[in-house]
């Protein structure tokens, strides 16, 4: 491909990768199990706003507090790096939300007939949707290159973990013994470890 085509399509893909990832997350959200319960709405604002946060820091050139000086070198093989680890993870998240099916939400919930899933992308962890998401940032991190984007990550890293503590309460109260037993098998979001 010609570089000069390439280079005006380059700041383009990570947009286009996003929008179309969230686009099929809006798209895959109906026909989900009827909520039992559900997280108050205060408590999900404490995930959606730091992730929106975060998004717009990667997204936002802002010559802030020093956010945009570099971290890393601007070259073509840090730029593909960065979109090569967040096509795979946000790929991993797509794997995790089909083998869910029903079971799935956005928020912290107890689904009706909700089901213990521990197969697929669940034997490798048992979030498999949050390592997904965490390496999507963390390659548009890189791809960044700015202090920005390691403050994103730092931001979805907290606020990934605390929903992730919020959803283990409420696995164990529903699923016991079974749950516990599956969080000594698998790791929360890295493959054995």
């Amino acid at each position: 491909m010609d570089h000069s085509v390439m280079n005006e399509l380059v700041p383009w893909l990570f947009p286009a990768l996003w929008l179309l990832w969230g686009l099929y997350w809006w798209a895959q959200s109906r026909g989900v199990k009827t909520n039992v319960w559900a997280e108050s709405a205060p408590s999900r604002l404490l995930h959606v706003v730091p992730l929106m946060l975060a998004a717009l820091l990667l997204a936002l050139d802002l010559p802030l507090f020093g956010l945009d000086e570099r971290i890393l070198p601007r070259s073509m093989a840090i730029f593909w790096l960065g979109f090569s680890l967040a096509a795979a993870g946000l790929l991993f998240t797509v794997w995790a939300r089909r083998h869910l099916a029903a079971n799935w939400s956005g928020d912290v919930t107890i689904k009706e007939g909700h089901e213990l899933i521990t197969s697929g992308p669940y034997a490798w962890v048992r979030h498999p949707i949050y390592t997904g998401l965490l390496l999507g940032f963390a390659g548009s991190a890189v791809a960044v290159g700015e202090w920005r984007g390691l403050l994103a990550l730092v931001v979805v890293i907290s606020t990934l973990w605390r929903k992730l503590r919020l959803e283990e309460r409420g696995m164990r109260q529903l699923f016991g013994e079974r749950y516990i037993a599956y969080q000594q098998r698998v790791s929360a979001l890295i493959p054995f470890i």
